[in-house]
């Protein structure tokens, strides 16, 4: 059997990853590009990481993403960083290049596509809550978009204060840390509150821990969870008048760049979004 004759393999690991529709997106995707790809989803414990991505590379692997919660702890074992990758400090996606991995981030790209199809954010007042990977590759992206002013919101003050520094200092946005303790009460001139904790993942009933009376209808309220696409914080934004963006715009997003990463064509991204509402049923 000779190399031209074997199928291309990317993955996406995390821990947990079951739910995780992305394969069944992207496999959707590669055949609709009439490509013979696979795209396999591996459940890989913190401790496993590194054999993980010496085992990508042993067996010829194009590419994966990285979700919860190896988005950071990957960065050691790989070549290189993007640009973006290294700002953020967090990495979803890997690419194969001469002889080792590159890292990427396609997060924060993918969620800034989805907000932009509802509003432009430059000039916005945003309040971010968390400050893990997904944080701070959407807080850059939404920098390098000229929102006015990021609020972190996090528990632990290393990381919060970390953010807001990076913001303030290699992205040139006003930022500030606040401490996440109990049940946040947003401001009443935030533009646009975003979700970007796990809090949700796997779990309608578990509610994001902020004063849902401080929502205001002139708020747009974005969750990074995909499942399910309808969190209980949004369930709660809705009904307080605001409008909403779920994971699924991200998803796709995020996975359209992905894809054009690998395999240096352009997806459909109506046959993913289609491929993530049959999977998810909804």
């Amino acid at each position: 059997m000779t190399n031209e004759s074997l199928q291309e393999i990317v993955c996406c690991m995390g821990q947990p990853v079951a739910g995780n529709p992305s394969q069944f997106m992207m496999e959707r995707a590669f055949a609709a590009a009439g490509l013979d790809w696979r795209y396999l989803t591996l459940e890989v414990s913190p401790e496993d990481l590194p054999a993980a991505v010496a085992g990508m590379k042993a067996m010829g692997f194009r590419g994966g993403n990285f979700t919860i919660p190896h988005k950071v702890a990957v960065i050691p074992h790989l070549k290189r960083l993007s640009e973006a990758a290294e700002l953020m400090g967090a990495v979803n996606c890997i690419y194969f290049e001469e002889d080792g991995f590159v890292g990427e981030n396609t997060d924060g790209k993918g969620f800034v596509s989805a907000l932009q199809e509802v509003v432009d954010p430059e000039g916005k007042k945003i309040v971010l809550l968390g400050a893990g990977g997904a944080a701070r590759a959407i807080a850059v992206e939404l920098g390098l978009n000229k929102v006015a002013s990021i609020d972190v919101v996090n528990r632990d003050p290393g990381r919060g204060r970390d953010l807001a520094n990076l913001l303030s200092e290699k992205v040139s946005i006003e930022s500030k840390w606040i401490p996440w303790n109990g049940s946040h009460e947003l401001p009443e001139d935030a533009d646009i509150v975003i979700n970007a904790t796990s809090i949700g993942l796997c779990d309608s009933s578990e509610m994001v821990p902020v004063e849902v009376e401080s929502f205001r209808d002139s708020m747009i309220v974005a969750d990074v969870i995909f499942n399910p696409p309808k969190t209980r914080f949004l369930l709660a934004a809705e009904e307080a008048g605001c409008q909403t963006i779920d994971g699924l715009g991200m998803l796709v997003n995020q996975g359209v760049i992905g894809f054009k990463i690998w395999t240096d064509v352009d997806p459909d991204p109506t046959v993913m979004r289609e491929a993530l509402e049959e999977y998810l049923q909804i």
